[in-house]
């Protein structure tokens, strides 16, 4: 008895000696603090993607690098329109919020397929052939995913009382790295451009 109380005091058993000693024991001589708190402060995922003070991701495009998010934090947490998460050669994630009565844009994409997913809100995806002829409609709510083929008009509107928060994965990349459309507004001026420099995807938001 007296040694398992000594074991809890000390923080140490023999079981565990190795693990604890080596890594997480201050008294270990191999222990410094000071190395351990400017590696970790100086640690590119502490330093870039979490900020202490707030207890918030920072959200911006870490493409191409390899990477780990909590994509469900930073999708919550956004409030932009949309920002891009991660850009690489095939693939690009965003995560988009949509105020209350606010649609992303009859939009298609000919030679990409994207991936939706709806954290927080509910509302109503269309698709189809043309853009007159949106004839698959459905209602969707959180957690549930939206799969749209290359090549179909598709749209989708916020229908709740409450912004919707999704993240969107296109293959390949539709928007530039590092884009952030703070609002709807900035993203249509984006695609205005886009399309001025010749870029083939069409698009058509409505306000």
């Amino acid at each position: 008895m007296y040694h398992r109380l000594f074991y809890r005091i000390q923080g140490y058993h023999p079981m565990y000696h190795n693990m604890w000693s080596h890594h997480l024991n201050p008294y270990h001589y191999n222990w410094n603090p000071h190395h351990w708190n400017n590696n970790w402060h100086h640690n590119n995922w502490w330093n870039n993607m979490w900020n202490p003070n707030k207890g918030m991701l920072k959200l911006k495009d870490y493409g191409p690098k390899p990477f780990v998010i909590n994509i469900e934090q930073a999708t919550l947490q956004n409030k932009t329109f949309r920002t891009a998460l991660w850009t690489g050669k095939y693939l690009q994630l965003t995560v988009m919020s949509l105020n209350v009565g606010e649609d992303i844009g009859l939009e298609v994409h000919p030679d990409g397929d994207q991936f939706i997913r709806i954290e927080s809100g509910q509302g109503i995806v269309q698709m189809g052939d043309s853009k007159d002829n949106l004839d698959f409609e459905r209602r969707v709510f959180d957690d549930d995913v939206i799969l749209i083929p290359a090549g179909k008009w598709h749209n989708l509107t916020n229908t709740g009382h409450r912004p919707m928060k999704l993240y969107v994965i296109y293959a390949p990349p539709e928007h530039p790295f590092g884009t952030v459309h703070e609002t709807k507004a900035d993203a249509m001026a984006a695609e205005a451009e886009h399309h001025d420099n010749g870029r083939g995807i069409e698009k058509e938001i409505y306000s």
